[in-house]
């Protein structure tokens, strides 16, 4: 390998060192040797690929975002051309997407939250995204958008992050269905047509 592919390389094992000990034990207790005997990298090629563990906690969130957001608006597209059944579909993708694997909606909705305010600007371009996806769903039908449209996805937003962060911490966890069900009954009471 070249040397770049050497870094890649070693950034890749890095990030999915991360992926999974920073969901568990957890971003607090994950030490950079502990990462670094996970993937099998010296201390000093951490940082050739890293600044820190917050730069890579960033990158990894970054990646489960992503990846996230690609699955929610392919599931959005893909549905019927209604309001309802569009944000219906995004929602229950944004749950089965991030409960499939328990490291990616623990590291989106409780580590990145541990991990401080070194994540804040990532968090917000997080919800910056799903925001955009919603608004953009919602504008295509003006009869059933509301003044305060904006103010209405950031809220549904936060529910659905709350939601999660129970299924994550709860010693028995809702059903996933559940979750969904909740968050299409708080989409649907928001975003009623003329109020109803």
């Amino acid at each position: 390998m070249s040397a770049e592919q050497r870094l890649a390389d070693r950034r890749e094992r890095l990030m999915m060192a991360a992926y999974t000990l920073f969901a568990n034990p957890g971003f607090p207790a994950t030490t950079i040797e502990r990462l670094c005997t996970m993937a099998r990298v010296s201390n000093r090629a951490f940082y050739e690929c890293f600044s820190g563990r917050e730069a890579l906690m960033e990158a990894v969130y970054d990646r489960c975002v992503d990846d996230t957001l690609q699955a929610v608006a392919k599931a959005v597209a893909a549905a019927p051309n209604t309001l309802d059944d569009r944000i219906e579909h995004g929602i229950a993708e944004y749950v089965a997407f991030a409960t499939k694997d328990l490291r990616r909606a623990h590291i989106m909705h409780v580590e990145v939250r541990r991990a401080g305010d070194c994540l804040i600007t990532a968090r917000q371009r997080a919800v910056a995204g799903f925001t955009r996806i919603m608004e953009e769903t919602v504008a295509a039908y003006p009869q059933r958008t509301p003044p305060n449209t904006h103010l209405l996805i950031l809220g549904l937003i936060g529910a659905l992050q709350e939601l999660l962060i129970e299924w994550v911490l709860a010693d028995v966890r809702p059903a996933t269905g559940d979750l969904i069900t909740t968050a299409v009954h708080i989409f649907r009471r928001s975003f009623s047509p003329a109020g109803a």
